[in-house]
């Protein structure tokens, strides 16, 4: 995380208590999910906080993203959901879809995404780190600050671990261009890959290459104090 970034954070954690004392974290979750700028001024508060996350009912998308989505699967109850990158967005999945794996490269976070998941017998949590031996395919590597130059072909291939199509599949992790394209082949017809932060111009080629229909939602985005972007991908026609 950014200095900028440690500096917001630890400053609304310091003003939270502050809000709820006050009434203010209260008033906004009265006003309901139909208000759409109490929800997002609410989830500010919640800003790494898989605990408020979880109890808010939120993903950390952008919220036309989060209530598409949530469409999409009401529409489908025995949807089966795949998702690199795990977090709040692993319990608000596992609430709506009938069997979801996650998979996740960072083994603390992947423990206290997995006590969250105990009460979910349909959700099944994978850890699988960065390559021990850096892979030669550089479609495997990560872009992130911080992992720069680590591969992750292990986590990527996750999803070949499942058999059988997706109904929904999440990218939202490391080297998300490499896991584009192969989630592409594991879309069941007429499911939808929700794919997070595509406004980074890194991930802006894989969307335009994977030949899929792209929608893509911007604006209010949960805990962010600026606008973001989730497109989410179909196949043509669907």
């Amino acid at each position: 995380m950014s200095q900028l970034k440690r500096l917001y954070v630890a400053g609304v954690r310091a003003v939270r208590p502050v809000a709820a004392s006050v009434g203010l974290l209260s008033a906004l979750e009265k006003q309901g999910p139909g208000s759409r700028g109490a929800r997002w001024a609410r989830s500010l508060f919640a800003i790494y906080d898989i605990d408020q996350m979880t109890r808010l009912d939120l993903a950390w998308w952008t919220l036309d993203a989060l209530d598409k989505v949530d469409g999409f699967l009401k529409q489908r109850p025995n949807a089966r959901a795949f998702e690199y990158g795990s977090g709040a967005s692993s319990v608000w999945l596992a609430k709506r879809v009938a069997e979801l794996t996650s998979v996740e490269h960072d083994g603390s976070w992947a423990d206290v995404v997995a006590a969250k998941l105990r009460d979910f017998p349909n959700a099944t949590l994978k850890f699988r780190p960065a390559d021990d031996t850096p892979h030669a395919d550089r479609r495997y590597a990560s872009e992130k600050p911080g992992w720069v130059g680590r591969t992750f072909h292990s986590y990527v291939h996750a999803i070949d671990e499942t058999e059988g199509s997706f109904d929904l599949i999440v990218v939202d992790g490391r080297a998300r261009g490499a896991c584009l394209d192969v989630a592409r082949n594991r879309l069941a017809p007429g499911g939808m890959i929700v794919f997070d932060n595509s406004r980074r111009p890194r991930y802006r080629a894989a969307i335009a290459a994977s030949g899929l229909r792209a929608e893509t939602t911007g604006g209010l985005t949960a805990c962010l104090p600026y606008p973001d972007e989730t497109t989410l991908l179909r196949h043509g026609g669907t």
